[in-house]
């Protein structure tokens, strides 16, 4: 299921914190995902990870983390879920995402999360302890609203509604979830009836944040990734990418204005935040809400 390997160092630091989620800094304690999503950016071959399908976990990843964290001159928000998901199916027994949030939390950090796993919810104490002194942000991926496209096109991965009843107990635990909507795929995941579903669904479970992108990208590696499934699950559809982003990076939905038109008119109806900027607000908020609540009591 997964093997170890060799890694001198596992938190880097970020070119640009305001442009995602207000991470400064990058933490991957896994390589590989068992999700087999069949549009995963991270199976691009110049990332370098041979058998993607396979788990690799970082050797003595806890005291490399520890090590660094002790280092720092400063503190910040650390992000995870980039490359690898957090909570994969090797998390359950190594417990090193759960071993790291401890580690974030003695030293005062912050985190940024993305991922498919709902075992994010087993996690909620040590997340609420962090977000008493520092931003938590849990992005959850959710592209498609019905199940059975899920299935499709994420096989492996938590149903889209076993994800969404995660974002809801989060929430009500008082954790800042919401939901990255990306990619959308033409002709699969970028209809209006999915775009609503999403933001319906969302809206239900108090999500206070949807961050969307309308396409996908496209490299050598995963391209070819997504060919393959496109001919296996959707006959015929091949053709049409191919014709339409021939050998492109970033591959844009055709209606990518009009559905981006319909997903803020129907996001500011429900007072649901999609701009990078107040998402991240909206984190540092949470913080000095609580410290305020704590100093004043």
């Amino acid at each position: 299921m997964f093997k170890y390997i060799q890694a001198k160092s596992l938190i880097s630091k970020t070119k640009n914190p305001a442009g995602w989620f207000g991470n400064e800094f990058n933490m991957n304690i896994y390589r590989g995902c068992t999700h087999g999503c069949i549009y995963c950016d991270s199976r691009s071959k110049c990332y370098h990870v041979e058998n993607f399908d396979e788990i690799h976990v970082k050797e003595n990843a806890l005291k490399i983390i520890e090590k660094e964290l002790a280092s720092k001159k400063y503190t910040g928000v650390v992000g995870t879920g980039a490359m690898s998901d957090p909570y994969n199916v090797c998390e359950k027994k190594l417990m090193l995402t759960r071993g790291a949030l401890k580690l974030l939390d003695k030293f005062k950090f912050g985190v940024g999360i993305c991922t498919k796993g709902i075992m994010v919810k087993r996690d909620k104490d040590i997340l609420s302890k962090i977000s008493a002194h520092s931003p938590v942000t849990i992005c959850m991926t959710i592209t498609a609203a019905n199940d059975a496209v899920s299935k499709v096109i994420e096989p492996n991965a938590p149903l889209s509604s076993a994800r969404f009843e995660a974002v809801r107990e989060l929430n009500e635990a008082g954790i800042y979830t919401g939901i990255l909507m990306m990619p959308l795929l033409m002709d699969i995941t970028d209809s209006p009836a999915n775009i609503n579903g999403l933001i319906d669904r969302a809206h239900e479970t108090n999500v206070p944040f949807i961050y969307p992108a309308f396409g996908l990208s496209m490299r050598d590696g995963n391209r070819e990734y997504l060919y393959k499934n496109l001919d296996e699950k959707f006959p015929g559809l091949r053709v049409k990418y191919q014709q339409c982003y021939g050998s492109s990076y970033i591959c844009n939905i055709p209606e990518a204005k009009s559905r981006k038109n319909l997903f803020m008119k129907k996001c500011n109806a429900a007072g649901i935040k999609y701009g990078m900027g107040e998402i991240i607000e909206g984190a540092q908020q949470r913080v000095k809400n609580k410290q305020t609540s704590f100093w004043g009591n």
